[in-house]
This record gives C-alpha cells, sequence and structure tokens, in this order.
C-alpha cells in the first residue's frame, strides 16, 4: 500500500485543467504523517497548456511540505515555463548483461529454470528499460511456465531469431532473389507483420555492422555469447560498405513501411533492391578495371546480323520473311594496314611543309574603317544602335557620356542603364561601325549634362507614312507633344 502521503497521478488519464486544479487544492493541505507531501506525475507531457498554465504558479512557489515529480520520456514536450522551475534528472537505460543478472536472479528466486539465449531474448524486447524487462518476464512465465526456452519465448513476443535473419544475408551473398520473395512469402503464411520484419532486420544489420567494426567483444551489441559468434562468423564474409549499403536499404524501407497500403509488395521491392545492391562495383574497381584485360567476345549466337535491303530504283514484290532470308557473311578485312594506320604511316613519311609566301588575305572589318580623331563616338554607337534596331540601347547612349581615355574607349553611364549598355550590345555596334577590335569600358555613376544627339532623319516610307496618319498618333502627339525619330515595323 502507498504511502498516505505520495500521491501518483496518471497525466495520460487526468490531463485536464479540472484535475490540475483539484491537485492545486490538495496542495494546501500538510501531510498527514511524513515531512513532505510528493505528488508524482507520470506521462507528463501529455498535459494539455491550459492544464500546464494552471499548475504554473502553484509550481512556481510551493508549500514548504510539497514536492512535485514530473516523469516523461519526452521532456522537450514540457513547456519552457514549467521545465525553468524544475530540476532535471536524466535517467539512462540499464546495461543488457546488468538486465539479464536482475532477470537470472528474480528468476531464481521464483523457482523459474530460464537459459541465458531466453533471458537475451526477453531483455532485448525491454531495449534497457527494466519495467519492460519485467513485463516481458511475467508474460513468459505465464505463457511457458516454470521453463523458459528461446524458441517459446521468441514465439511468444513475436521477435526473429538470428537464425531467421541469417536468410537474409544469406540470400545476399548468394544474390538470390528467389530466395527472398520465399522469405517473405513464408512471413506472410505464418502471419508475420512486414513492418516488425524490416524493424528486426535493421537491428540485425546494424549488429552485423558494429561487429564488423568494432569485433565480437563489443558492448554495443545487445546479443548474448553464441549471438556474437554467429553474427561474428556471418559479418566475415561482407565488408564494411557492404554491410552500411544494406543497413541504409533496409532503414528506407522500414520508414517506407510505416505508410504503405501494400506492405507485402513494398517488402518485397526493397529485399530485391538489397540483392541488386549487392551486385554493384565501386566507382575504384570499376577504373581499375579498365584497361586490365580486354572485355571477353560474346559468344556467337547472342547477336544476329540484320539483313541490309538492297537499294531498289522500282518498286520490287513483297520479300520474304526475315527467317527465310540468307544472311549476308559479315565484311572480310582486307590484309594490310587499315585506312586509319595507312594514313598515319603517310603523314609520318611526308616531308615537312615548306614555307610559302603569304597570300594576300581579306581585311577583316576592323581595318575596313578608320575612326579619325575627335571623331564622335557617342554619336556613332548611337547611330549603330537605331540601325541594328536596339532602340533601348540607343536611348540610353543618348544619355551617356563616351569619350576615348588613351587607346580605351570609356562609357559613363547610370545605374538604371545597365541592362541596356551590356558588352554584347556595344561589341555589337562596334561592329557595326567597323570597330571589333576598339577597349572598352563601362563604368556606372554620375552623368553630367550631355549635348543632345543629332536627330536621324525619319523613314520616308509607306510604314512611316501610315504610323505619323495614324489618328490615334496624331492625337497623342497633339496631347503631349514631341516627335517620333524612328518607327519601326514590329511585324518585320
Amino acid at each position: 500500500m502507498a504511502p498516505p502521503d505520495v500521491i501518483e497521478i496518471d497525466a495520460a488519464s487526468n490531463r485536464g485543467i479540472n484535475e490540475m486544479r483539484e491537485l492545486r487544492e490538495n496542495v494546501r493541505y500538510q501531510p498527514a504523517r511524513d515531512r513532505y507531501k510528493i505528488f508524482i506525475i507520470d506521462e507528463a507531457h501529455q498535459i494539455t497548456n491550459e492544464a500546464f498554465n494552471a499548475l504554473l504558479k502553484t509550481i512556481e512557489e510551493p508549500p514548504e511540505w510539497a514536492v512535485f515529480v514530473l516523469c516523461t520520456t519526452e521532456t522537450h514536450k514540457i513547456p519552457a515555463t514549467i521545465a525553468s522551475r524544475c530540476q532535471h534528472f536524466s535517467f539512462r537505460s540499464v546495461d543488457f548483461n546488468d538486465l539479464i543478472d536482475r532477470m537470472r536472479e528474480i528468476c531464481t528466486n521464483e523457482g523459474v529454470e530460464a537459459d541465458d539465449e531466453a533471458l537475451a531474448v526477453i531483455a532485448q524486447s525491454g531495449e534497457g528499460s527494466v519495467r519492460d524487462s519485467l513485463s516481458a518476464l511475467d508474460q513468459a512465465i505465464a505463457c511457458c511456465g516454470a521453463k523458459l526456452d528461446a524458441a517459446s519465448v521468441r514465439a511468444l513476443l513475436g521477435a526473429f531469431g538470428i537464425d531467421a535473419m541469417a536468410q537474409v544475408t544469406t540470400a545476399l551473398a548468394a544474390q538470390d532473389g528467389g530466395a527472398m520473395l520465399a522469405l517473405v512469402d513464408e512471413l506472410e503464411r505464418n502471419g508475420g507483420s512486414p513492418q516488425h520484419f524490416s524493424r528486426e532486420m535493421s537491428r540485425y544489420l546494424r549488429n552485423l555492422l558494429v561487429v564488423k567494426i568494432a569485433g565480437k567483444d563489443t558492448r554495443l551489441v545487445a546479443a548474448s555469447p553464441s549471438e556474437r559468434d554467429q553474427m561474428a562468423q556471418i559479418a566475415a564474409t561482407f565488408g564494411s560498405d557492404d554491410l552500411t549499403r544494406y543497413l541504409q536499404f533496409a532503414l528506407d524501407l522500414f520508414r517506407e513501411l510505416q505508410f504503405s497500403l501494400q506492405p507485402r509488395f513494398h517488402l518485397e521491392l526493397g529485399l530485391l533492391k538489397m540483392v541488386q545492391a549487392g551486385k554493384l562495383v565501386s566507382i575504384e574497381e570499376a577504373i581499375a578495371n579498365l584497361g586490365s584485360a580486354p572485355a571477353a567476345t560474346p559468344p556467337a549466337s547472342t547477336f544476329k546480323a540484320a539483313p541490309v535491303p538492297a537499294p531498289a530504283a522500282r518498286p520490287n514484290p513483297p520479300a520474304p520473311p526475315v527467317a527465310a532470308r540468307p544472311i549476308p557473311p559479315p565484311p572480310q578485312r582486307p590484309a594490310g594496314p587499315s585506312p586509319f594506320e595507312a594514313d598515319s604511316m603517310k603523314r609520318a613519311s611526308a616531308p615537312p611543309p615548306q614555307p610559302t609566301a603569304a597570300r594576300p588575305q581579306a581585311a577583316p572589318v576592323a581595318a575596313a574603317a578608320s575612326v579619325a580623331p575627335g571623331s564622335d563616338w557617342r554619336q556613332m554607337i548611337h547611330e549603330a544602335f537605331t540601325a541594328t534596331g536596339l532602340q533601348f540601347s540607343a536611348d540610353a547612349i543618348a544619355q551617356s557620356e563616351v569619350a576615348m581615355v588613351g587607346s580605351e574607349l570609356v562609357i559613363t553611364t547610370a545605374k538604371s542603364y545597365q541592362l541596356d549598355l551590356g558588352r554584347e550590345e556595344i561589341l555589337s555596334a562596334l561592329k557595326h561601325i567597323g570597330q571589333p577590335s576598339v577597349r572598352f569600358k563601362v563604368v556606372f555613376g554620375e552623368v553630367k549634362a550631355v549635348p543632345v544627339l543629332a536627330k536621324a532623319p525619319p523613314k520616308d516610307d509607306e510604314t512611316t507614312e501610315r504610323a505619323l496618319n495614324h489618328p490615334e498618333v496624331q492625337r497623342f502627339r497633339d496631347t503631349f507633344g514631341g516627335e517620333v525619330r524612328t518607327v519601326r515595323n514590329l511585324k518585320e
């Protein structure tokens, strides 16, 4: 019987604000027998935020005789206002061997005969929790009686022994996909859970990897001595990189199975992926084998020569089926060196070329025109932009400073014209005026007042006349004024 001054509350069932208010009222009463009145709140993370707010003032300033113990496995769900007013004690999982020793002591006191492997299976199911391990032990004693063996305990707890898991690694070593499918079929026939199987397979592959890296005597593997020996023998047949790849596949498979509507199909596909992954070759090995030996010639029956139809000038009668046509023999290579080898020999034996007089070549566009000193580069570039249809670039150069500084053309413009005066646009303008080799740079900064450029005469053609005579254009000019510099036909 619990002491009268120790009150335990299950927060999973009593998580509302009314229960916390009742608890707050009981705190006011002093302990009946002991020095302190202890309130143990189990599964404290289940309490609602409103209930925590109702309890906050009491926890912040509790009576001198009250002690609150909040028990939880998910501390991150406790509000910061509550956690900041508590002392935090973290309890670690109990060591695997200590669990076995404790259960062996209990079995001895209760007159129950249990071998080490059966106790190891029970301790594995508890995963370091004494309460869960002892609960599994009670179930085993109630089911199997005063004698516990590993097979009966595994059947009770739904665990997979190392012999069952070894079928997976045997199929992986033999790259046998059929054995994997048969394993899934047997699991379904026995009513097993694909999710549970994938979880146990992930644990098994993890233990193999740890044994492979750290040895069979490591404390990182929770298994009996006989299981450790078997794991060491199995892990010796695989490389650590293979086991790492298989473990990653198993973890991905377990995650996918949690939301799968067809768990058997996902399990079969995941196991077949693991078999196919065992056939992969590392990139280092593939590169090392590139030039080691010529590839073996495939058998003649693997490839069949396709018949080449002869060209015909007039329609031919229907040809017989392909199987009835005679397969032409492959062309025989003529004796002697190949054309490539003959050409290489000819080049090697040919005399060195004699220097010849340089022939006059066509002068490049850059040399076709010369710019006289003092020329207005801004005007020329503006006309080039206008002639090539880059009207936005033409407007930008009209608002910029252009000067020849030494042998370099410097264009100073505002930041807003950065896209209009790009390198490609300026190069096209220089090529248009016959100066593609002129060095230039664009400087973005403040531009002083620049003179207005000479206006190009408007096009006196049908398109210009039709555009200027349009009533909407005339109304726009009458309203806003200005003049039309150029007219472009957007359909051209």
